[in-house]
């Protein structure tokens, strides 16, 4: 392919308007660089040999050449999470549930057993249930407590451990290191959602672990205008292992979102910090009302996660629930009763948000599943935005105030 073939603005072609339309002029960098990640909003690259474009398609080390296998914006948040993850290389997805369901099916083969934490993420639980169902998965639940639970269910065709780091949404940390090595010593993968940790609270690659699952529309985008999701792999074989059903599947990024998530990356630490002080505030004043009969949130000394949370975390989070006495009427009552915080799913932007887990994130849980989980009928989550606290608590103390307290012991104290 000539030079002039290449370029139809070279000088002596003459262009009509339908074509000079088609092939605007893109100037050069010439002495400076842009401070923000440019978006690479493009669907494909082009090449100036079919040798070029063959050899960009070997894999996810190549040449970019469709958006689906790569993109530079794309890359540039993929290598962001890789470093701060300390992992080998990432896989930026269209969601977090994009995330899951590409590793798990790159990683699983039918008749494989899967060992996974009782307190999972409701979406985490339905594919794991839906691989059940269609391909033989066999999926055994262990409360993640104890290392010795793995070596109890563990069997010849195990293939991987399943877990997060601050369970959503009763808070339950799980003693990454033990529950890891155990895993490992089992010859298992190590996965674990990061979500409602963030690397910034908890590195789970430099605790043991193979295979770390992000939702990034959480607190790496942090401004709930985006969704997204990652993985990223301590190991590089791994990773090559999981790109190609990830791509396959069409579950990889857009830039405009992979763009969003870098943005919002930039004030991480400065929002974690803001989390985590008004998750304390409000964990120790609803700790003590009337019409609180239990606070989980892993900073509060009685929280059973206290001790390892202290250990594995760098903070507590900005994720909390809590029960009310009056069951599930006490808890519609108060998710309608809140003005400044809103009523709504998901979580790590920098409004607060509150929500009723049984009957939206975990509605595909039945009752005794639920129960397993610790989530009760008057279980609200709240994620703590970025808001002044006593104005949040301002906020819970009215709609608190609307909720009769039935005569029940109390379950937790601050």
């Amino acid at each position: 392919m000539t030079t002039e073939t290449a370029d139809p603005h070279a000088p002596g072609r003459e262009l009509r308007p339908e074509t000079k339309a088609v092939h605007p002029v893109v100037p050069p960098l010439a002495g400076g660089r842009p401070l923000s990640p440019p978006i690479y909003q493009t669907s494909g690259f082009a090449f100036e040999s079919a040798e070029e474009i063959a050899g960009a398609m070997a894999g996810p080390e190549g040449a970019f050449v469709y958006t689906r296998r790569g993109n530079p914006t794309t890359r540039a948040l993929e290598t962001a999470l890789a470093e701060l993850e300390g992992g080998a290389a990432a896989i930026a997805t269209a969601s977090g549930m994009g995330a899951i369901s590409a590793a798990l099916l790159a990683l699983l083969r039918p008749g494989d057993h899967v060992v996974a934490q009782r307190c999972l993420y409701g979406g985490t639980f339905a594919v794991l249930g839906d691989l059940a169902a269609r391909y033989g998965i066999e999926v055994t639940s262990i409360a993640g407590e104890s290392p010795a639970e793995v070596a109890e269910v563990v069997r010849p065709t195990s293939r991987l451990l399943y877990l997060e780091t601050i369970a959503n949404p009763m808070t339950q940390v799980s003693d990454l290191p033990a529950m890891l090595a155990a895993g490992r010593a089992a010859g298992l993968l190590g996965v674990v959602d990061n979500s409602l940790a963030s690397p910034l609270l908890c590195r789970p690659i430099e605790q043991g672990a193979d295979l770390v699952v992000h939702s990034t529309t959480k607190y790496l985008a942090g401004h709930s205008d985006v969704i997204g999701g990652a993985l990223v792999f301590a190991d590089a074989a791994l990773h090559r292992e999981v790109w190609g059903r990830a791509v396959e599947l069409g579950a990889t990024a857009d830039p405009f979102a992979a763009w969003l998530t870098l943005r919002g990356m930039q004030t991480l630490p400065l929002r974690m910090r803001q989390h985590c002080a008004g998750a304390a505030l409000l964990a120790e004043r609803l700790a003590a009302h009337p019409a609180v009969s239990a606070v989980h949130w892993p900073g509060l000394p009685t929280h059973p996660s206290h001790a390892v949370a202290s250990r594995v975390l760098d903070g507590y989070g900005g994720v909390l629930a809590f029960d009310l006495a009056g069951g599930r009427a006490a808890g519609r009552r108060f998710v309608e009763g809140v003005r400044l915080a809103s009523l709504a799913l998901s979580l790590g932007g920098v409004e607060t948000l509150v929500t009723h887990p049984a009957s939206t994130s975990h509605r595909e849980l039945g009752e005794a599943e639920l129960a397993a989980a610790g989530i009760g009928a008057g279980t609200v989550r709240v994620a703590v935005g970025i808001e002044h606290p006593e104005d949040l608590w301002a906020d819970f103390a009215g709609a608190l105030a609307g909720v009769d307290v039935p005569s029940v012991p109390r379950a937790t104290r601050p």
